[in-house]
């Protein structure tokens, strides 16, 4: 069983190709139901969504990050979200945009002709410093590798059968294997206990400056002061949920997107003319943003291949249903953008790496849950915007300086866990343009 939870993007492919968008299965005291057509996704998401709320692994995901807006429901979600929309208006973002490129450009620099290292890592210490200043208003450049460290732990929670007990089922189960002094369920704690450590260290040092701001941080400790009736654990959930979450799924995409990058050298030579285009020897601007038409292209096409939240979970509150299938109350619905986004009815010869795809007219053919990388309805990712705008800037930033290449002979596979990071990382050696 463990296994198969932890093929679980194999086994929908296979079981989706043998009994087509809708089935359903069991696994252990598990009964899911798998909607992987866009018609059943738009109503799962948006036009029945009120039969639904998410998914239990979200439940189970508390024990990492609290009732932040991940995993929290009801009106208290609405709350809260209310709350945070304002940070992630377009107005603010773009003043995020310079700071989004600085850095960039200061990673940049630092790489020279014929280095190898491990992109993703590299890519996550990035993401992490961008996050940690424009919605955090801190330099975290320095816990990188604790954050890094953290992070690995917690998403081997799928691999060690202890701890997939203690997050996923709960209960008397999870009770005991608490009290037993494991390896990993101590190494699992220590982690959690990691990432606590440097977020509440960043609220007390927000809140020790006293400053103004237009940060989520700032954001969130004024809202408390004005009497939202958060505590300091509240802005520690929501916090953490940003912070994971802001920069994880952009490295996890930008990674993707130079391993295709170096595989399809027409689609690179084609991106390096853009930026040559439109950006010369300039670094890039928000402002350049529209203009960049291609370079969000390949992005589309890289996450369209590898989203970085691979799947969505949803737990039917009563019978409801979807797309002519009756789903039983307290099934779980299982939605694969994965699956979806290389579905040969929605792209045809869906394997192949084309950013042409996303010409508006092609984009207009296709239904509208054909691609749905932040999910949809009422909870869509609130940073998608944020998300966008990094995504292209980075990518534009590291594109217009240097070529990768991937290491002869780095094995390159799928680790689908929370999100679609690379097995193995990604090996690559960095050559100038």
């Amino acid at each position: 069983m463990l296994g198969q939870f932890r093929d679980e993007i194999g086994l929908q492919s296979r079981l989706t190709r043998e009994y087509g968008d809708t089935f359903r299965y069991k696994v252990g005291p598990f009964r899911v139901t798998v909607a992987n057509h866009p018609d059943a996704i738009e109503q799962v998401l948006v036009s029945k969504s009120r039969n639904f709320k998410k998914d239990p692994f979200y439940e189970q995901m508390k024990r990492i990050l609290g009732e932040g807006l991940l995993t929290s429901e009801g009106e208290f979600h609405k709350l809260q979200r209310r709350l945070i929309q304002p940070i992630f208006h377009h107005s603010l973002i773009k003043e995020y945009g310079q700071e989004m490129v600085e850095f960039g450009g200061r990673y940049r620099e630092r790489w020279h002709d014929g280095q190898t290292f491990d992109l993703h890592q590299e890519l996550m210490q990035l993401t992490l410093a961008v996050v940690g200043k424009t919605l955090f208003g801190a330099d975290v450049e320095r816990d990188a590798a604790d954050v890094g460290e953290a992070l690995g732990t917690i998403l081997g929670v799928f691999d060690e059968p202890a701890l997939f007990l203690l997050i996923f089922f709960g209960g008397p189960a999870a009770r005991l294997i608490e009290r037993v002094p494991l390896p990993a369920v101590r190494r699992f704690q220590r982690a959690v206990d990691q990432l606590d450590a440097l977020i509440f260290r960043l609220i007390a040092e927000k809140r020790a400056a006293g400053a103004g701001g237009s940060d989520l941080l700032f954001r969130l400790l004024h809202a408390q002061e004005e009497g939202s009736g958060m505590s300091d654990q509240q802005v520690r959930d929501e916090a953490i949920t940003i912070f994971l979450a802001g920069h994880e799924t952009t490295a996890v995409a930008l990674t993707w997107t130079f391993y295709l990058l170096a595989r399809h050298t027409q689609v690179e030579e084609k991106l390096h003319a853009e930026l040559d285009e439109v950006l010369g020897d300039r670094l890039p601007t928000v402002e350049d943003l529209d203009r960049l038409s291609y370079t969000r292209k390949v992005l589309s096409e890289s996450m369209r291949l590898y989203p970085p939240a691979w799947e969505i979970g949803r737990q039917a509150l009563s019978d409801v249903e979807i797309n002519g299938y009756l789903i039983p109350e307290g099934s779980s619905v299982l939605m694969s953008q994965f699956v979806v986004h290389r579905d040969p009815r929605w792209y045809p010869e869906p394997r192949r790496f084309d950013p042409e795809r996303w010409e508006p007219a092609a984009e207009a053919t296709r239904p509208r849950y054909s691609y749905f990388p932040f999910g949809g309805g009422s909870r869509i990712c609130i940073g998608e915007s944020f998300a966008w705008m990094e995504g292209i800037l980075l990518l534009a930033t590291l594109a217009q300086r240097w070529r990768l290449r991937l290491v002869p002979g780095h094995r390159v596979a799928l680790d689908p866990k929370i999100t679609l990071r690379p097995k193995y990382g990604m090996r690559m050696t960095v050559a100038g343009r």
